[in-house]
């Protein structure tokens, strides 16, 4: 069946004067209501407005103009079964509906905007003819995302009539739109900017109807392991910078896979760390088992190659500066799984895509600016926290606690340990050395995710070889005995910086004393489960 008449009320008018006069000259009846019915005949595409066609003036303000039998008649109409009622309405078929809603998260998302505008940006009509055209796909196209006019009016053009198989996705795509819209206003409307009796209701910063709207993005070949099945599904909105917005450019090979996505995340997470100077992260198993910053990208890379060479063979790498021929060159020269940066040169690409199964991932720059909510699923709900943000500048403005302080050069690997061991899995021991002459650091050694602490000191020690010597050592959580603290002594390390608050402190700060070494307490602690 032919499109004969379209339903046009958006908030997003892009691409719409295309679209809209396109039909136009197709013999398409355009109805339309508002500020679109305006807008589209000060373009001089002529449209019939929904007051003309219901003989219903808009009232209260424009709260109701499409709310009307003639228009849900005609959209909810099944041919053949209720031509008698639409008669008896005076309505007509419509059979394509493009329609996209008031912009409640647009307008949620300023911190000054009112409550009052932020109800009078709930929209009512529009979620009723989205979803009415999406039940009645079997005849209705319903279009609710600009990027979908091309394809739809291709199909138009081509054949008179959209197909029933994409009239199915986009009914789907279009309840998926309203249950995130819905989902975005009972969260507000339940979180701390809402009115509420509950005074500890409406401090808390988490809403009481939480509902998370996700597309799916690809298919995984497996999960974790072979036996298990698998999808990458991205966020309404994600930032930019995050995995659901980057870009894959390498020379073919194989997709990512679960535990490439999850590792890349890890080693994205630490290099941001790092923004004053350029900087590398290996992650094997979701822990960096080298990290180091430098004043070239290459230094970077090779210096965190060169902390755990072993564990960096078919690692991910995550650099936090464009890759240019140099560091790309160092790239080549090692089996990697992916390799993570804002961006890459001509020359860099050249170099890398001869890697055959490298994949090579894109983020552009990351947006700071967003909300950070983690969440993490458990069995029957989700725990949500806010993220682990910031620990630059937790080291250097800590409380000294031992008689000795920190040199320059302690302080200097102290903080930039302190900065990777809150990506580690806990209990995490990071030692480090610090060059601020050279405006280096480097890990040395990494002891993750033991059910002792003084077992994570033996393992980074391990790690580290002679290179324990000299090194410093930062603790994501407190020394609950001075074990931890005597081991590091006995591999040369020199200073320690740790959140402090166990009981056993004062035991923990006179070993330190005794054995000469400098400690720093954070105030912070940084678990990563």
């Amino acid at each position: 069946m032919p499109i004969r008449t379209a339903l046009l009320s958006v908030s997003d008018k892009t691409g719409l004067f295309g679209f809209a006069s396109a039909l136009a000259k197709r013999g398409v009846t355009l109805l339309s209501s508002g500020g679109t019915a305006k807008a589209l005949t000060g373009e001089g595409i002529p449209v019939q407005t929904v007051e003309d066609y219901t003989s219903s003036p808009e009232v209260m303000g424009g709260r109701v103009k499409t709310l009307h039998p003639r228009i849900h008649g005609g959209i909810l109409a099944r041919e053949g079964t209720d031509d008698q009622d639409l008669a008896r309405l005076g309505a007509k078929p419509i059979d394509l509906v493009v329609v996209n809603l008031y912009p409640f998260e647009k307008v949620a998302a300023n911190p000054n905007a009112t409550f009052e505008e932020l109800i009078e940006n709930i929209d009512i009509g529009g979620p009723s003819m989205v979803r009415s055209a999406a039940k009645n796909h079997a005849r209705v196209t319903i279009v609710c995302d600009p990027a979908d006019y091309d394809r739809v009016l291709a199909e138009i053009e081509r054949d008179g009539d959209v197909s029933k198989a994409t009239r199915l996705e986009l009914a789907a795509k279009a309840f998926a739109h309203t249950a995130a819209y819905d989902a975005a206003i009972s969260g507000l409307l339940s979180g701390p900017r809402a009115a509420a009796d509950d005074a500890a209701a409406s401090a808390s910063p988490y809403p009481k109807y939480l509902t998370l709207p996700f597309e799916r993005a690809y298919g995984l070949r497996y999960g974790e392991n072979p036996h298990q099945s698998g999808a990458f599904y991205v966020e309404r909105h994600a930032p930019a910078g995050s995995l659901a917005r980057a870009s894959s450019i390498g020379a073919g090979g194989k997709e990512l896979s679960f535990n490439n996505l999850v590792d890349v995340d890890a080693a994205l997470e630490a290099v941001r760390e790092f923004t004053d100077r350029p900087a590398a992260v290996v992650v094997k198993h979701t822990n960096p088992c080298g990290v180091a910053s430098a004043s070239k990208l290459e230094d970077a890379y090779r210096l965190a190659r060169e902390a755990d060479a072993l564990s960096a063979f078919g690692g991910i790498v995550a650099l936090n500066r464009e890759v240019d021929a140099a560091t790309a060159a160092l790239l080549a020269e090692t089996f990697l799984e992916c390799v993570v940066a804002p961006s890459f040169t001509a020359d860099a690409l050249e170099k890398l895509h001869t890697k055959k199964n490298l994949r090579l991932i894109a983020t552009g720059l990351e947006d700071r600016g967003h909300a950070a909510v983690q969440y993490k699923r458990v069995s029957g709900g989700l725990v949500v926290q806010s993220r682990d943000d910031g620990s630059a500048g937790q080291v250097t403005g800590g409380k000294v606690v031992t008689k000795r302080a920190p040199t320059a050069e302690e302080m200097h690997g102290l903080e930039f340990a302190w900065r990777v061991c809150k990506h580690v899995k806990s209990n995490a021991i990071i030692l480090a050395k610090g060059e601020p002459s050279a405006e280096r650091a480097r890990t040395v050694g990494v002891g993750a995710g033991q059910m002792s602490r003084v077992v994570s000191v033996q393992i980074a020690c391990e790690k580290a070889a002679a290179e324990a010597a000299g090194s410093v050592l930062a603790s994501d959580a407190f020394f609950p005995f001075p074990d931890g603290v005597e081991a590091a002594a006995k591999n040369g390390i020199t200073a320690i910086a740790q959140p402090g608050g166990s009981v056993k402190d004062p035991d923990v700060i006179a070993a330190a004393d005794r054995l000469g070494l400098a400690m720093v307490f954070t105030g912070f602690r940084h678990f990563r489960h």
